[in-house]
């Protein structure tokens, strides 16, 4: 059974930086592709980034290019999400989903059209605020 779980959420100036955690156990993490979301309140939730199994692939929403950077230690099971300039507006609970499990290669996208995550995190809190 996988398992996601998140961290390094917490309460961080504007213009600052986080980075958040999703460690994955329970399946072979190289076959797992992992994206972001984050859902603030009143708002529905949306995608951040996400990474494809094999690390090559990375795609960012517009509201985040230039500023949020993704990236997996397939070492340590876990995937970072490196979080800089951060803006009052990026304050949202974040959540890691997972898409594949099964030996092949799995790709992502922030378009929720194009694929779905079976599995997702419990969510870390991001507060940006002065």
């Amino acid at each position: 059974q996988l398992q996601l779980v998140e961290s390094g959420g917490g309460l961080v100036q504007p213009g600052g930086s986080l980075r958040l955690s999703c460690a994955a156990s329970g399946v072979t993490f190289e076959y797992l592709a992992i994206a972001w979301f984050r859902q603030a309140p009143g708002k529905e939730r949306e995608a951040v980034s996400c990474i494809s199994s094999s690390g090559s692939t990375t795609v960012h929403a517009d509201f985040v290019k230039g500023r949020f950077s993704i990236s997996r230690d397939n070492a340590k099971n876990t995937v970072y999400l490196q979080m800089n300039s951060l803006k009052p507006e990026d304050t949202a609970v974040y959540y890691c989903a997972a898409r594949g499990g099964y030996k092949g290669t799995y790709f992502c996208d922030v378009n929720p059209a194009l694929y779905t995550y079976d599995f997702w995190g419990q969510g870390t809190q991001v507060t940006v605020s002065s």
